[in-house]
């Protein structure tokens, strides 16, 4: 049987739909192997987020066709979209699917390669069980941006603004809760637009998630990034009402100050963001709002930065992805001429780094001492400790058997570690358990 690896560049929402690619293939026969191994098909599935992304995704078209030349080499993603815009080859890619044409990947390598056709004609067209120790999915429900920050490329490579039915969403956590999948990731390019207008069937954000919470089987629900000015009352209501809904909103601020957000074509500024996580933590108090911010933004003077610096500290984040801003052509800010000098990115970024491992270490120790529901991911390669994640985000190690990997254990956390807390299991715990639902472990960190 032929053979396919895949690997993923840049957002959740790539990740989720490589997953899908990938299920395309294994289920029409295709035999998936690593992507450091020899295969007959490398799908590559490319980001243009950064400078830094398309480099990375040139290379690793490059790489792959290196790696094996008779392999036949697919790039799709935004890259691809991206490298079309501004005149770009990458030669060594066989194959080119458009980054709207990405979930029929497998019938453009069919229809251009005829011979995969026979070599799977006898292959067996089953979905293989899921791999033991795989505890948490993505489901993608919304496509499209129009935003148009001016640093961004995405809504020119994904300009379609699209809403997935909510009963296929529902339909495919039902098939995850067999699988044995416990949490699921709501996912899409700007979930906070999920609604009717465009194709969700009636639900908005708030009525599909809550009707997700509800499906048997599933015990968390987790949502993605969302626009701080997508985060409604409606939102935060079932985020206070449905007890499965992961204590956990991932808020981009991008910057803190209200000119650069200006300039950025944010619609918002920094009395928003500030009123909004003020209203988020006075609903949810346990909540962990976690952030993008960027730095270095065309005229981002210190004054500004001080500004960004300041909302960190006042918000409190948990946990922040920290980027250095880089010109994304044919965006508005390409041709802002007042840049931030590079070595004036890095030391800004050093700043905020530290002043978030600040507040990223002040949460945690408000959970210190705490019994909280972890959902047991792994064991770690280094040191055996099992490894998993609360409900609002913090990753705990402790120590205890493979068996525990897929359930949900009651962890008392007491004491941190540098990304998250060591902790121990409750001598309570039944081993013999496949899962305790969350409204049965009790600890002061729970919503009833």
């Amino acid at each position: 049987m032929p053979t396919a690896a895949f690997t993923t560049l840049g957002c959740k929402v790539n990740q989720y739909e490589t997953q899908r690619i990938l299920d395309d293939f294994e289920e029409r026969g295709f035999t998936i192997t690593e992507i450091d191994s020899p295969a007959d098909v490398y799908v590559i599935n490319t980001c243009s987020v950064t400078q830094s992304a398309e480099r990375k995704s040139r290379h690793t078209v490059r790489r792959l066709a290196r790696q094996n030349p008779q392999a036949v080499v697919v790039m799709t993603g935004c890259y691809g979209e991206m490298a079309k815009i501004k005149g770009e080859t990458v030669e060594e890619a066989t194959l080119i699917v458009p980054n709207h044409e990405k979930m029929r990947t497998l019938e453009h390598l069919l229809q251009a390669f005829p011979r995969f056709v026979r070599e799977l004609a006898d292959a067996p067209q089953v979905r293989p069980p899921r791999p033991a120790g795989r505890t948490r999915a993505t489901i993608k429900i919304e496509d499209g941006c129009n935003v148009f920050c001016s640093f961004c490329s995405i809504p020119y490579t994904r300009r379609v603004m699209y809403s997935r039915p909510a009963a296929e969403a529902l339909a495919e956590a039902q098939r995850l809760a067999e699988r044995g999948y416990r949490e699921i990731v709501i996912t899409g390019v700007l979930v906070g637009a999920y609604g009717a207008e465009t194709g969700s069937g009636g639900l908005d954000l708030g009525g599909l998630l809550r009707r997700l919470a509800r499906v048997p089987g599933i015990e968390r629900v987790r949502l993605s990034s969302i626009e701080p000015t997508q985060v409604t009352e409606s939102l935060l209501d079932a985020f206070a009402e449905e007890p499965k809904l992961c204590n956990h909103l991932h808020i981009p601020l991008q910057s803190g100050d209200s000119g650069v957000l200006r300039r950025m074509n944010r619609p918002y500024d920094q009395a928003f963001y500030l009123r909004l996580c003020e209203r988020a933590y006075r609903r949810l108090p346990d909540l962990a709002i976690t952030s993008d911010i960027m730095v270095g933004f065309p005229g981002e003077d210190r004054a500004a930065f001080e500004n960004t610096l300041k909302v960190a500290r006042e918000v409190g984040f948990a946990r922040v992805h920290l980027f250095r801003y880089s010109p994304r052509p044919g965006t508005p800010a390409a041709s802002f001429t007042d840049a931030v000098p590079d070595e004036e990115k890095e030391a800004r970024s050093q700043e905020l780094a530290a002043v978030c491992r600040e507040t990223q270490q002040r949460y945690i120790a408000r959970f210190l001492g705490r019994v909280m529901p972890v959902l047991v991911e792994e064991k770690e390669r280094e040191g055996g400790l099992l490894a998993g994640y609360t409900e609002n985000y913090i990753r705990v190690l402790f120590t205890g058997g493979s068996h525990l990997v897929g359930t949900v254990a009651p962890i008392e956390l007491q004491e941190p570690t540098a990304n998250g807390a060591r902790g121990e299991a409750l001598n309570s715990y039944q081993p013999e358990a496949d899962m305790i639902p969350l409204t049965l472990v009790t600890g002061k960190a729970m919503r009833q």
